[in-house]
């Protein structure tokens, strides 16, 4: 048996409207679904944080990055391409790590044409494939900053409020060892990856940094970039410099680094 139930049409036409009809439950609904959309979405004018853990051995500065500490640490690779218009986006990672003397810095760049010609200090090594890293040790004065660049021979560029930011100014003691996994300026062959590892001495931010060597809980402002290649030119940034044209001399934009009293873990501590 059926039953079948007939509404007289103007009871029908009235039920539509009240299902059409918005009511405050489907509008809180509604707004918060805007809500979490708009949250899960990363702002593009958002400044990236790390935090930047204690390294918990020796660190040879030899290109390998085969240290424990270096093989537990958290990746950075969280890179964007703000002028990007053609060509392949090649990956980038970088790790941060710290000791009473150091900053260490280690940046793999994926790369199939690694190129590099520039071995004199303060040339002009973002022509080549280069990885650089500016840095703010005082976030009351961002103005006065240190860049850091190196092209993958390992040659090195570095600037800071000293000398009105010129040539005559070098970090004294600043380390960096190259390792390249590939044939260097060989065009017609596949590359894998080159490898940049550096120490920066704390003392070469002095007077400019409020404690020296940093204490637990100090911040910095920083950036890290790469740029360069005779193949592909790439400029990648780990915090969005927000300008129309290529631009990495923009402090107000540099991350935000914090640094923790905490050793990273070793992967056999974690096991």
């Amino acid at each position: 048996m059926s039953i079948r139930s007939f509404w007289p049409l103007k009871r029908m036409r009235e039920s539509e409207q009240l299902l059409k009809r918005p009511t405050p439950m489907r509008y809180l609904v509604s707004t918060l679904c805007l809500v979490l959309t708009a949250s899960a979405a990363p702002a593009e004018d958002a400044l990236p944080h790390h935090t930047i853990l204690r390294a918990a051995g020796p660190i040879a500065v030899d290109g390998r990055l085969d240290e424990p500490s270096w093989e537990a640490v958290q990746v950075i690779d969280q890179f964007v391409f703000p002028w990007w218009t053609e060509g392949a986006k090649d990956r980038t990672e970088a790790r941060l790590l710290w000791d009473d003397v150091y900053l260490y810095v280690a940046f793999t760049a994926y790369d199939p044409h690694i190129s590099a010609t520039l071995t004199e200090r303060d040339s002009p090594v973002s022509r080549d494939d280069c990885v650089e890293v500016f840095i703010a040790p005082d976030t009351s004065q961002v103005t006065n900053y240190f860049n850091f660049e190196f092209n993958a021979l390992g040659t090195i560029l570095d600037r800071s409020p000293h000398a009105d930011r010129s040539s005559a100014w070098n970090g004294e003691g600043v380390q960096v060892a190259i390792d390249i996994q590939g044939t260097l300026n060989q065009e017609t062959d596949q590359d894998t990856l080159w490898i940049a590892e550096i120490a920066l001495p704390f003392a070469v931010f002095d007077p400019y940094v409020p404690n020296l060597p940093p204490t637990a809980g100090d911040a910095w402002r920083l950036n890290l970039y790469r740029t360069g290649g005779a193949v592909n030119l790439q400029y990648i940034t780990w915090s969005n410099t927000l300008t129309p044209k290529p631009q990495f001399h923009v402090p107000e934009r540099f991350g935000v680094v914090h640094f923790d009293s905490r050793p990273v873990l070793s992967q056999d501590d974690e096991e």
